[in-house]
């Protein structure tokens, strides 16, 4: 049996997207990595579950593909799948901690700021579906490598606005606390979006997901311009976001706005908990995106990458101390 692990933002998404839609040409993959694994059983949760890869059954699994999720916080079930002789195809960006040596693990791991899941898996395909990885970067807020792609590729400007808004809307249905928040669960998702090889079929088709996912974003949006600043400094701004099913769709793609619009400046996205703790999404300057996820590590349930990082539950005594190290941190 091959499972698919992935992350179920447009990262994850689209990553497993670029290598299951059928190829041009054949290819030499990794041997668990082949052009006809025709079944699968998919496993994916919401963006900020990413310890998944222990719900793959061991002794059933005979290989499994691992899309964007960490390695550091997976170790223990990679160890055991790879003890069971189970085949691991392993692509991500996040931290990795150390890497098990076996034959049975094929990595692509990379975690440079400007790249992402996505993206390595278009060099690993060579720009086969790279529009659809132009949408991913675009959705994890990797603008420039986003650009940099489409460019390549020959995109008009207008061509490239329409893949960052698919992007931004993939990404947006992953946020939530369960499944419960999202419009879309995110294997579903994937699934409705494997009929499309070109993204522009599915968004040139007025009835589609992308029409769906839009409506429901800018709705959420509009709401989250009304957030409360709670803290504002020469390197950092906090802003507020209630606890409610709209406030924990937008606090990734909000927090992603807020970085866009102000590239010198931290910026943190708070959601509340219903038992008054935090939900933390931190973005690092864009013109510096190093340390976020070693900041959001340093707290019980953090963890991310350089330029994007999050706290599940964050305590709320420790929301003072937490805001005086990004600050001084990005001073």
């Amino acid at each position: 049996m091959h499972y698919d692990v992935f992350n179920g933002d447009a990262d994850g998404i689209i990553a497993l997207l670029q290598l299951r839609l059928p190829k041009k040409k054949p290819k030499k993959e990794p041997k668990q990595e082949t052009s006809h694994i025709e079944e699968s059983t998919l496993i994916t949760g919401v963006k900020r579950d990413i310890s998944l890869l222990k719900q793959v059954d061991a002794s059933r699994a005979t290989s499994v593909t691992v899309l964007d999720i960490s390695l550091e916080k997976n170790i223990d079930a990679l160890t055991g799948l790879l003890n069971h002789n189970v085949d691991v195809f392993y692509v991500d960006h996040h931290r990795t901690g150390n890497i098990p040596q076996s034959e049975k693990l094929t990595c692509l791991l990379d975690f440079d700021a400007n790249t992402c899941t996505s993206l390595l898996v278009n060099e690993y395909l060579q720009d086969e579906f790279a529009t659809w990885a132009v949408a991913a970067a675009f959705g994890d807020n990797m603008q420039a490598s986003a650009i940099a792609l489409a460019n390549k590729l020959g995109l008009t400007d207008a061509e490239q606005s329409l893949l960052q808004e698919l992007g931004i809307y993939i990404n947006y249905n992953g946020y939530g606390s369960s499944l419960d928040d999202l419009h879309f669960h995110p294997a579903d998702l994937y699934q409705q979006l494997l009929e499309y090889a070109n993204p522009f079929d599915l968004i040139y088709q007025q009835d589609s997901v992308f029409y769906q996912l839009k409506i429901a974003y800018l709705a959420d949006m509009a709401k989250a311009k009304a957030a409360e600043v709670i803290f504002d400094d020469n390197n950092v701004k906090a802003l507020q976001l209630a606890d409610e099913p709209w406030a924990r769709r937008v606090s990734g793609v909000f927090g992603n706005e807020l970085a866009n619009a102000s590239p010198d400046k931290a910026h943190v996205v708070l959601t509340l908990n219903i038992d008054k703790s935090y939900t933390i999404s931190l973005r690092a300057p864009l013109n510096n995106k190093q340390g976020a996820g070693e900041l959001c590590a340093s707290f019980p349930t953090g963890g991310g990458r350089a330029a994007a990082a999050g706290i599940n539950v964050l305590p709320e005594e420790m929301l003072g101390d937490f805001l005086e190290r990004v600050s001084e941190y990005y001073s």
